[in-house]
């Protein structure tokens, strides 16, 4: 077997194991009680008839129900399952495994107590009309793997009419993420945000977003050429022009951007490009090598698809860029939203924020980005890991304390106050997972074959 076989048969090796074990575990998240059990006369307090002072509380202070329930520490992870993964339009069954893996990575990176909910609910109307309708029992509500560009009118409208705050990961989450690994990037090859010149490879939910943000952080958008399935965008795009209202986030991006009007496909919006940020279809040849090798010197690469990047990383490198980054965490560089939504929900709970704003996920960005610099920044090291448990307290400290500046917070905290907070959750909820594998509660992992 050649070194490349060997590489892409390691790389399909999480899926082989995963296939073995899920029947085994049947799921990943499951209810575990939060208070104490001495005998079943604790019953008549944690259910009837004394449930009945907390309702009649609740009833008359509406507030009371993050003091009397879990409310103010439960997400929903909501799909209709139309864009999973790399998979596309699979179902809302099929994507229960995908949010379940959501709600396992909210509780034990974040502390986060999460509920998997697929929707069997096409139009967008129906997904907005079911998860108004959830507000009552969430603290937030995480939207997952909808399709563009039913997403964003999803997520536009949820935030207008909902008294929780809406996130979707897709969106929001990606573009953190990916502007922590942008700023770190350019701190490594000597280069100014406001200069840089960008690709951004497929325009659905995850390169709009990014896209927002980027230009919120400084990024000028006459530097950034972006490219669709139908080619490079521009304002002589008279297909997007006339685009439904859904669709015109990304006639937003023709105007604003490529003002040299750069026709063609990936392979022109790659030439000269100092940065190339790809969330697009899974590769491995989506980004082609030779395309590679025409762009700037010290290239950064974000191959960001799922579960296969656009390139595959040693191919890039081997084509000329200095930094590459999948959305993979077998590889080094991580560029997965899965290093931000577990710290930004859990600062957003913290301070009971009514909403999410861009300068929110810019402040977590920025204290990903720098946490990374402290623990010691590389061309391999671009961001933290998931086993930084640090790193999501950081980001819960930093929204926490944005969403306090930006007035949608409810609740008051200090840095010092969101930090202890995070830090004891986050660790309780680990320790927590250890204990229970320790006791065999959660069966030890079986060797070999099923």
């Amino acid at each position: 077997m050649s070194e490349v076989e060997d590489r892409v048969s390691r790389a399909g090796k999480p899926a082989e194991e995963s296939m073995r074990l899920h029947p085994v575990y049947r799921g990943k998240v499951q209810v575990m009680p939060k208070c104490p059990i001495r005998s079943f006369e604790d019953f008549a307090l944690w259910y009837t008839p004394g449930v009945a002072a907390p309702c009649r509380d609740i009833a008359a202070h509406p507030e009371m129900v993050y003091e009397h329930t879990n409310k103010g520490n439960m997400v929903a992870v909501v799909s209709d399952g139309s864009r999973v993964l790399g998979l596309g339009n699979i179902g809302p069954e099929a994507g229960l495994p995908v949010m379940e893996g959501k709600a396992l990575l909210f509780k034990y990176l974040g502390g986060v107590d999460a509920v998997p909910i697929c929707l069997d609910a096409h139009e967008p109307q129906a997904l907005i009309a079911a998860v108004e309708q959830l507000q009552p029992s969430f603290g937030g509500i995480n939207l997952e793997d909808i399709s563009s560009p039913k997403c964003f009118q999803v997520l536009d409208t949820l935030r207008e009419r909902c008294r929780i705050p809406i996130w979707h990961d897709d969106q929001q989450g990606t573009g953190t993420v990916a502007l922590a690994a942008l700023f770190n990037a350019l701190r490594i090859v000597g280069k100014e945000i406001g200069d840089v010149r960008i690709a951004m490879i497929g325009m659905g939910a995850a390169n709009v977003a990014t896209y927002r943000l980027f230009k919120a952080a400084g990024v000028d958008p006459a530097g950034i050429t972006a490219c669709d399935s139908r080619g490079t965008l521009h304002a002589g795009r008279g297909d997007l022009e006339r685009a439904l209202p859904e669709e015109q986030a990304k006639w937003q991006v023709c105007i604003e951007t490529n003002p040299v009007r750069i026709e063609g496909g990936v392979e022109e919006a790659l030439s000269g490009a100092d940065v190339c940020v790809a969330f697009s279809s899974p590769g491995p040849m989506q980004i082609r090598p030779e395309w590679i090798g025409t762009m700037a010197r010290d290239a950064v690469v974000i191959a960001g698809a799922n579960p296969v990047p656009e390139i595959w990383p040693w191919v890039a490198k081997e084509a000329g860029a200095r930094i590459v980054a999948t959305g993979r965490s077998d590889f080094p560089n991580q560029v997965n939203n899965s290093l931000g939504f577990p710290g930004i929900f859990r600062g957003v709970l913290d301070v009971r924020a009514r909403t999410i704003t861009d300068s929110m996920a810019i402040a977590a960005a920025t204290a990903l980005a720098d946490h990374a610099v402290e623990r010691g920044l590389s061309e391999e090291s671009l961001l933290p890991r998931m086993d930084d448990q640090e790193a999501f307290v950081r980001e819960a400290v930093a929204t926490g304390l944005a969403a306090q500046q930006e007035g949608v917070a409810q609740l008051e905290r200090t840095a010092e106050q969101l930090e202890a907070l995070a830090a004891s959750t986050i660790t309780r909820s680990r320790e927590a997972t250890g204990l229970l594998q320790r006791e065999g509660v959660i069966p030890a992992v079986p060797k070999g074959r099923i």
